[in-house]
């Protein structure tokens, strides 16, 4: 059993059996309003429906989560478990019925995605796991408000008026919070990776689209209590167009991440470095900076920067043979890292890109994260060759080297990454 497998299995048991508990509950008691389930299951399967899978990427974290979010199936089961009334008729569906309705309508919109083959390969659909997501922390909203809302006990207490909206505006803080929690345990559960950056990436996507989907979510259970079933079409307009920007912005990233990538490659079309270099660190780069507490922005800079370490390269006169920087003199990395440093300015990335691959060839005490990641995995691809052997070599030139050209926590986590990914005979690299 792989690790992490174990945390997997346990929420998609748990939430297998809270949507069999649901399921059987409604059939057995019969549906309660079935206008309201018919319109808001309908509503679930279509955002699903309209979720894209992702291309596999480096670590990244729309990468990681494996597809695009579904912010009209998120706010509509959100909604759902949070409706109190129906034009001002109170409903009495309750918490199962709520997690029926959000597993059966998850369910409906993936299984088109499974037929097409998409939920594995290249262009991936929805992540199973997003579905036992769902389930959970709409169960965990409905569980929050429905109980308190069919005893009499919210509209009493609260009337209907800006107390009622602050509570569930709050259960809703809860819920999203539940979500990031169980996001990036899943995650860690998957790569491995430290868990506090990948919570910490949740909580950012929380704070962004996620705001946009707890609100409209609010706003549909308001609308439909006031207006009727009317109000869902009209309050899903917004967040089909946030999808669709958000898929245009993913289509920009990708698209300037292959440019770089393209620029990567010119170095090893004009046998400045040897094939598949640049790929090799930047992949490399980036599993260590995840393994070392980046995430987000820090991320997408670290991984440029790893494709573009080389690019001074191009200025040369004379190249150097074999392509390798490690073994030059402290001088010539310096002039290479800055003659890149000039190129990388001039293709319009951030800042931050050009200063991580200027600095590379400091002193790494005076080095960022970003720049002691990219020269450690740089000269450990120079100096490992195919096979263990040369690996464990080149780890141990390594982790001779902290005390004056490598970091040791960046060795160290280096050697981490390799004996997760496999490497034979790497465990761990002692830094002292």
């Amino acid at each position: 059993m792989r690790p992490g497998a174990a945390t997997v299995g346990a929420v998609r048991a748990a939430a297998l059996l809270l949507g069999a508990a649901g399921l059987a509950a409604t059939l057995w008691h019969g549906l309660a309003e079935p206008g309201n389930a018919l319109a808001f299951g309908t509503l679930i399967a279509l955002g699903e429906l309209a979720r894209r899978g992702a291309r596999p990427g480096t670590g990244h974290p729309e990468a990681l989560r494996g597809s695009e979010p579904a912010p009209v199936a998120a706010a509509a089961a959100l909604a759902y478990a949070l409706l109190g009334a129906d034009a001002g008729t109170p409903t009495t569906h309750g918490v199962l019925q709520t997690t029926a309705v959000v597993c059966a309508g998850g369910l409906a919109g993936i299984v088109p995605h499974v037929a097409r083959g998409r939920v594995r390969g290249g262009d991936r659909g929805p992540d199973p796991d997003h579905l036992a997501r769902r389930v959970l922390t709409v169960g965990f909203a409905a569980l929050c408000f429905q109980p308190l809302y069919n005893a009499g006990a919210l509209t009493g207490p609260l009337g209907t008026g800006a107390p009622y909206v602050l509570f569930l505006l709050l259960v809703l803080v809860l819920t999203g919070l539940c979500d990031a929690v169980l996001a990036a345990l899943l995650l860690r559960a998957r790569t491995s990776y430290p868990y506090g950056p990948l919570l910490r990436d949740e909580l950012r996507a929380l704070l962004g689209i996620g705001s946009a989907v707890c609100a409209t979510g609010v706003v549909m259970a308001l609308g439909v209590a006031a207006a009727g079933l009317w109000a869902l079409p009209v309050l899903a307009v917004p967040l089909l167009l946030t999808q669709v920007s958000y898929r245009r912005y993913a289509a920009v990233r990708t698209v300037n991440r292959q440019t770089i990538a393209s620029l990567a490659r010119a170095r090893e079309i004009a046998g400045c470095t040897p094939p598949g270099h640049a790929r090799r660190v930047a992949a490399l780069a980036t599993a260590v900076g995840r393994e070392l507490g980046l995430g987000g922005s820090e991320l997408t800079v670290l991984e440029y920067a790893a494709l573009m370490h080389d690019i001074g390269q191009l200025s040369l006169v004379d190249p150097v043979p074999g392509g390798a920087t490690a073994p030059l003199p402290a001088e010539d990395q310096r002039r290479i890292a800055l003659l890149g440093g000039e190129v990388v300015r001039m293709t319009g990335v951030p800042a931050a890109v050009a200063q991580v691959v200027e600095r590379q060839a400091d002193p790494y005490r005076e080095q960022p994260l970003p720049a002691r990641i990219v020269r450690t995995v740089n000269a450990y691809d120079d100096l490992a060759g195919e096979g263990a052997g040369a690996a464990l070599e080149a780890l141990e030139t390594l982790r001779l080297g902290t005390a004056r050209d490598h970091h040791p926590e960046v060795v160290a986590g280096l050697a981490r990454v390799l004996a997760r990914d496999g490497l034979p005979g790497v465990t761990s690299v002692p830094t002292g």
